[in-house]
C-alpha cells in the first residue's frame, strides 16, 4: 500500500518547504501537493516538520573493552538511535588477527541478526602486517573508510611512516582514511607519572591526555595526509586547536574534513572531577569552555562537516541491574575503574540524544539554522560515506527514512526517555523543546512517539559507493 506523508514542512540541508511525499515500498517515489491515490495510507504532518532520518557516522556497538563489552549491542543501540531520529549508523570493525575480511566477517555475525535500523561498517588498521593488498579490497565487502590512531600504543597506533602507506593506498583503491589524533607517547608517559604520584580520580583521564597533543596529532595527520594526496576526515574533534587546524587545512584547498560530537560541545573536565565523574570518561577526554565555544564556532560557520556520537556506552555501575525490555540486565562497567582511572571504560551513551540535543541548544537557540541541522546530521554524513542520495536527503528515489519532527513538543530528558541501554544519560533533566514523533526506516513505521514497532534482523547493511570530499 502506498503511503502519503501529507501537509509538513519539508527541511533538507539546503531548502525548506511544504509538500507532501508520495512511498511506495521502500522509497520515495514523488514529492509535491495533493498526490491522488485512492488506496494510499495518509499520515497528517500538518504543523509538523519532515526532517531525512538522521546518520550517524560513528558509533561502536558491542565493543570490548577493558575486560568488559559496550552496553549497547546492534540492537539495542539501534534502537535508541531510531527513537532520537537516527536511521543509518556505521560502526566500526576492530582487525581481528587473520584477513581483514575475516574481521568484517565476524563483526558481520555479531550485527546482521540484531540490526534494527541500516547500518555501515569503516575498517580499524592498526598493524600493518601483510594486509596492504587486502586494504584496496575492502570496496569489494561494501566498505569504503578506514581508521588509523596515533595513539593507543602496542594496540591500535600506527606509526607516521605506515600512516602515510596506509593513505597512499586509500588514495589509489578511492578511500576515506579517519583519523583518531592524539599523542600517544605523551599519553603514556604522563599516565605513568600520574599512577606513580598516587593520582587515581577520573580527571586524571583528561589531564594526562593533554589538548596540546590533539591539535599537534592532527596537523601531523594533515600533513601526512597532504604529502600522500589523500583526504582526511578527523573523528571526534575536541579541542579549539584542532579547529585552528581544520580551517587552516580547508583553507589551503586540502581535502580535509572533521567531525564533532555533543560532548564536546556542553562538557569540560569540571565535570570528570564530580563523585560521578566516571560517567564523562571518554577518549579524546572532555576539555574546557573556550573548547566547547570554538566547536561551536566550526559548526556554525561550516568548518567541521558532521556532527556524530563516538556512542560506546558503559553501565555507571553494572553491579546493579537496570531493566530492558522487561529483563534485567546488568554488564559491568564504570566501577571497574573506581579505584584507577585507566581501569575506566573509556565511552559516553549519545547515539539517541544527537539529534534532540542538537535541535534545541543549536537550532532553538539561534545557533544554527534547521538546514544545517540536516546537513550535519544525516546529509552531509551521508554524502562524504558514499550513501548519497539513498540516504540523507528528501528526494525521489531515495530511501523513504523519514523522521516527522515536533518543534513544540517540550520534554524534560534523561535516562528514563532515551533508549540506550545502560543506567545514566549525560542529559539528564535536560529541558528539550522539539521532538521526533515519528520515525520511518525504508518506508515502514518502526517508532511511533515511545511505541517501538521495529525488530531486529530487520536493519540492512549498506554496501557503499566512494564518497565526496565536501
Amino acid at each position: 500500500m502506498a503511503l502519503i506523508i501529507k501537509s509538513g514542512t519539508l527541511i533538507t540541508a539546503s531548502e525548506t518547504f511544504m509538500a507532501d511525499i508520495l512511498i511506495e515500498g521502500e522509497k520515495i517515489i514523488g514529492i509535491g501537493l495533493d498526490f491522488d491515490v485512492p488506496e494510499a495510507q495518509v499520515i497528517d504532518a500538518a504543523g509538523k516538520f519532515v526532517l531525512p532520518g538522521g546518520v550517524d557516522p560513528h558509533t561502536h556497538f558491542d565493543l570490548p573493552m577493558f575486560g568488559t563489552v559496550s552496553s549497547d549491542d546492534h540492537y539495542t543501540g539501534h534502537k535508541a538511535a531510531a527513537f532520537g531520529g537516527t536511521t543509518t549508523v556505521i560502526d566500526f570493525v576492530p582487525q581481528e588477527p587473520g584477513t581483514l575480511q575475516e574481521s568484517v566477517e565476524a563483526w558481520r555475525a555479531k550485527a546482521d541478526a540484531k540490526a534494527a535500523i541500516d547500518f555501515g561498517f569503516h575498517m580499524n588498521i592498526s598493524r600493518l602486517d601483510g594486509v596492504e593488498d587486502e586494504i584496496g579490497r575492502l570496496p569489494e565487502l561494501g566498505i569504503t573508510s578506514i581508521k588509523v590512531f596515533t595513539a593507543y600504543n602496542g594496540r591500535l597506533r600506527l606509526q607516521d611512516g605506515e600512516i602515510f602507506r596506509v593513505l597512499r593506498i586509500a588514495r589509489e583503491k578511492g578511500l576515506l582514511t579517519l583519523l583518531h589524533a592524539e599523542n600517544g607517547d605523551v599519553i603514556d608517559l604522563l599516565v605513568s607519572e600520574a599512577l606513580a604520584a598516587g593520582h587515581s580520580s577520573a580527571e586524571w583521564h583528561a589531564r594526562t591526555r593533554p589538548a596540546w597533543g590533539a591539535v599537534e596529532a592532527v596537523l601531523r595527520g594533515i600533513a601526512l595526509a597532504a604529502q600522500a594526496g589523500a583526504p582526511l576526515y578527523v573523528v571526534h574533534m575536541n579541542a579549539a586547536g584542532e579547529v585552528d587546524q581544520l580551517e587552516y587545512a580547508r583553507q589551503r584547498n586540502l581535502p580535509v574534513m572533521g567531525e564533532t560530537c555533543p560532548q564536546y560541545l556542553f562538557f569540560t573536565e569540571d565535570h570528570l572531577r564530580r563523585s560521578d565523574g566516571a560517567k564523562w570518561v571518554c577518549s579524546p577526554p572532555v576539555r574546557t569552555a573556550e573548547d566547547n565555544l570554538r566547536l561551536w564556532e566550526g559548526l556554525e560557520k561550516g568548518l567541521i562537516q558532521t556532527l556524530g556520537t563516538d556512542h560506546c556506552p558503559f553501565f555507571f555501575d553494572g553491579t546493579r541491574p537496570i531493566l530492558y525490555e522487561g529483563k534485567p540486565v546488568a554488564i559491568p562497567g564504570k566501577e571497574l575503574g573506581k579505584d584507577n582511572f585507566t581501569k575506566i571504560p573509556n565511552g559516553l551513551p549519545g547515539v539517541g540524544d544527537r539529534l534532540p540535543i542538537l535541535w534545541t541548544y543549536g537550532v532553538r537557540a539561534g545557533r544554527m539554522t534547521p538546514n544545517q541541522f540536516v546537513a550535519l546530521t544525516s546529509t552531509n554524513p551521508a554524502k562524504i560515506f558514499g550513501f548519497y542520495p539513498r540516504k540523507g536527503t528528501l528526494l525521489p528515489g531515495a530511501d523513504a527514512d523519514l523522521v516527522i519532527w515536533n518543534p513544540e513538543k517540550r520534554l524534560v530528558y534523561g535516562v528514563r526517555r532515551a533508549h540506550h541501554r545502560t543506567d545514566y544519560n549525560l542529559y539528564e533533566n535536560w529541558e528539550l523543546v522539539g521532538f521526533p514523533e515519528k520515525v520511518f526506516l525504508r518506508g515502514r513505521l518502526i517508532v511511533d512517539g515511545e511505541e517501538w514497532l521495529g525488530k531486529a534482523g530487520t536493519g540492512r547493511f549498506l554496501y557503499r559507493q566512494e564518497g565526496q570530499v565536501i
